[in-house]
């Protein structure tokens, strides 16, 4: 009897072992879009929670005496809130529903942040954007492609911004900044001389200061 007490109390230990030996199953990646409307929904949501990061970038940046950091990244959120409203206007043509998971931001320090999102538009520029323009072009549906076009040179504008910024940082302090955000494609610059947008061809008057 004792010994089958020990049996019993060496085998717990060796499934505890083994429980804890297992390695950590690694989290599944979402799988990537293959249609239009799902690339569409993607970039929906992920211009959604651009527009919320970003709003909260401006307020540390702000907090840690960066204003003319708060003000690119208030110029930013702007930008990205009319990708997300241009993507949910095509979203509602295809019958779909513009709906959003949106996420609390991690807000670290202003370099820190501004590193985080020139990585996020980096990868919207080289990566996100073309891919979905690949497959909304396939589908031969122009208004995505059109949504997608105004999105990527948008965010092309912006990690040239964000790259600046981070390099000269010090340069950055004090005074807000002026950009200016076209209200019809999102595309952002530190003036305006043109008499058309360079991306969506729409009168300058479309442009609106945000500092």
């Amino acid at each position: 009897m004792k010994r089958l007490s020990v049996l019993l109390a060496l085998c717990s230990l060796n499934v505890v072992w083994a429980q804890e030996s297992k390695p950590a199953e690694k989290p599944k990646e979402a799988p990537k879009p293959q249609t239009t409307l799902e690339c569409l929904l993607a970039a929906y949501e992920g211009e959604t929670n651009a527009h919320v990061r970003y709003t909260e970038f401006a307020k540390r940046a702000d907090e840690e005496g960066y204003a003319g950091v708060a003000s690119l990244f208030r110029a930013a959120a702007k930008a990205e809130k009319i990708h997300a409203e241009n993507h949910a206007a095509v979203i509602k043509e295809l019958g779909g529903n513009p709906a959003a998971e949106v996420k609390k931001p991690e807000v670290k320090t202003t370099k820190e942040n501004l590193e985080a999102a020139l990585k996020g538009e980096t990868y919207e520029r080289d990566t996100m954007y073309p891919e979905f323009l690949k497959i909304a072009q396939s589908e031969k549906n122009k208004n995505a492609v059109k949504t997608f076009q105004y999105a990527k040179a948008a965010e092309t504008e912006h990690a040239k911004l964000y790259k600046e910024a981070l390099d000269n940082l010090a340069q950055w302090k004090g005074g807000k900044r002026d950009f200016f955000v076209c209200l019809v494609c999102g595309n952002t610059v530190t003036k305006v001389d043109f008499e058309k947008c360079p991306v969506c061809f729409s009168p300058n008057e479309k442009y609106e200061k945000v500092n």
